[in-house]
């Protein structure tokens, strides 16, 4: 696969021009990984925060779902552990599993106490909840469907108050800043005054989030646009797990109006699945029916979408104790009502979206990247956790664990190496394009609709090739560019993602997990491996 007009960084960079800060580490991102290393490599020194718009504007903030973790009796870390393995159909890191599993529950009794007003039982404790794909009850919320906003709420309260981490809001980065030794000494960006700025540093932690906006249907803000994982692929990072992208089974569908998760619980408390026919079909496919792994109900629905010749199915909860819908889930009644659904009456319309990235920057278990000096966590690692397919509420335990591990492993290499980093001088200019200009808002519109055509929940070689022309055709235009604002900047890594997400796609030709190949649709023997790449792997 070739990348047409790959460069080291998307724009030029002079140390003598731009303006310079510095500290110990940085986090890039403001979710519950980035804020929860923020806090740890702070221990013990200076650490910058910085978000490319707000604070609040991450998938952690909009998550509804709980964080899974053993907390009660009759459940333990072996069933987490299984159920977890089980998901990630021979693929997960069984390291990674057990350490997510083992180190959850402490810290969010951390949580707890430093304020997160997790949902109790009657007996005082924080509750625990059912989930599809878990065989126990162990998943923790916060205010019925508001959890990752309780969450953030709690960890960015805990980090604007403490003396050793500055948080900078609106700081598109644009690149990561490498030395000639190939040790991570910074990043490169724009900052709330359009100044282009070069943060030095000991560490770098990419804590990005996904990549969810490179599909028409997603969940996801509009912030996730594979920033972390093409600029890490730029640098040489290796990354992993590129074609393992999670669908979530039922968001809301209105049409012309932007897709909202309707979430996982809502199922785990007894809601079920039904056709434009009033038909309830989950069964048809599944013994577990609406509590099937997502990438079971996921496919389901969109067989039943075709069979019956429409574009979307309804989630019936009509059933539910009166009063229940609006006390469980306060925040999904209060936009079902912004379009007058009122889900003690009506049916509420859904169909799958993109939710969550698996794969990307490869991590070992200390959240390093293979890059000196570079760590990642959260979204935009493949830490090995999820294998295929992503284990519902796992993902806010993986941010807390491997965020704490990022940030404590950035810290301590700069404990082992001393607070002094080798700042070299840069000095690297691109030549301008004659090549003609395409304009970059249809792109990003074309590539989504694209990217969710060919490269979504099912997928085949022939439509895989083409995406992958397709996307060539446009980086023709589009990566020989310099561009002097984010809209730019974002699909420039748009483009970069999607071509590495299809060529993996492409190169896995079995199906596992939430990879569905039609013309490979059963899992290969021996194929239990992962599809690892970098640059230097694909430059020809």
């Amino acid at each position: 696969m070739k990348i047409p007009f790959f460069r080291r960084y998307l724009t030029n960079i002079s140390t003598r021009t731009a303006k310079h800060l510095f500290t110990d580490v940085i986090v890039v991102g403001s979710g519950i990984s980035g804020l929860r290393a923020a806090l740890e490599a702070a221990k013990s020194c200076n650490v910058t925060v910085v978000s490319k718009r707000s604070l609040t504007k991450s998938n952690t903030w909009a998550a509804q779902g709980g964080i899974a973790a053993v907390m009660k009796e009759g459940d333990s870390p072996e069933k987490h552990t299984k159920d977890t393995l089980d998901a990630g159909c021979g693929l997960c890191r069984e390291a990674s599993v057990q350490k997510v599993v083992a180190e959850t529950p402490e810290l969010i009794e951390e949580l707890h106490k430093w304020g997160t007003e997790f949902d109790l039982n009657e007996s005082g404790e924080i509750a625990a909840t059912l989930e599809a794909g878990h065989s126990a009850s162990r998943v923790a919320h916060a205010f019925g469907d508001s959890t990752g906003k309780a969450i953030s709420q709690t960890l960015l309260k805990k980090a604007s108050d403490h003396p050793r981490i500055t948080l900078m809001e609106d700081f598109f980065t644009i690149d990561i800043v490498t030395g000639e030794n190939g040790k991570c000494s910074g990043i490169y960006g724009l900052n709330s005054r359009n100044d282009l700025e070069l943060i030095w540093a000991n560490s770098v932690i990419l804590a990005t989030g996904g990549a969810g906006r490179l599909y028409r249907e997603t969940t996801n803000p509009s912030v996730a646009t594979g920033d972390g994982i093409a600029m890490a692929f730029r640098a040489g990072a290796e990354l992993a797990d590129m074609e393992f992208i999670q669908f979530h089974p039922t968001t809301l569908y209105v049409a012309g109006a932007t897709r909202a998760l309707v979430s996982e619980a809502l199922r785990g408390e007894g809601g079920v699945l039904v056709d434009s026919n009033n038909s309830r079909f989950m069964f048809d496919y599944d013994e577990r029916a609406e509590l099937a792994p997502r990438d079971i109900v996921s496919r389901s629905i969109i067989k039943q979408i075709r069979k019956t010749n429409t574009t979307h199915v309804f989630l019936d909860v009509r059933h539910f104790e009166k009063g229940f819908f609006q006390r469980r889930f306060p925040y999904i009644f209060s936009f079902l009502k912004e379009f007058d659904i009122d889900p003690e009456k009506d049916l509420i319309p859904v169909r799958p979206s993109a939710h969550y990235m698996i794969g990307g920057i490869q991590t070992d278990q200390n959240a390093a990247a293979s890059i000196p000096g570079l760590f990642a966590c959260g979204e935009c690692a493949a830490t090995g956790l999820h294998g295929a397919n992503r284990l519902a509420s796992n993902s806010l335990a993986e941010g807390l664990v491997f965020g704490r591990e990022a940030g404590r492993n950035a810290a301590g290499g700069l404990q082992e190496n001393g607070s002094e980093n080798e700042f070299s001088k840069i000095k690297y200019d691109i030549e301008v394009s004659d090549r003609s200009m395409l304009d970059t808002a249809d792109i990003r519109n074309s590539l989504r609709a694209l990217m969710w055509r060919n490269v979504g929940i099912s997928r085949k070689e022939q439509t895989l090739r083409e995406t992958i022309e397709i996307i060539q055709f446009w980086q023709r235009y589009v990566m020989d560019k310099v561009f002097d604002a984010a809209e730019g900047w974002e699909c420039q890594n748009m483009l970069t993602t999607a071509l590495l997400m299809a060529n993996s796609a492409l190169e896995r030709k079995e199906s596992r997990g939430v990879h569905f190949r039609e013309d490979f649709p059963e899992p290969a023997e021996n194929f239990e491996k992962h599809i690892s790449v970098s640059s230097d792997d694909l430059l020809e």
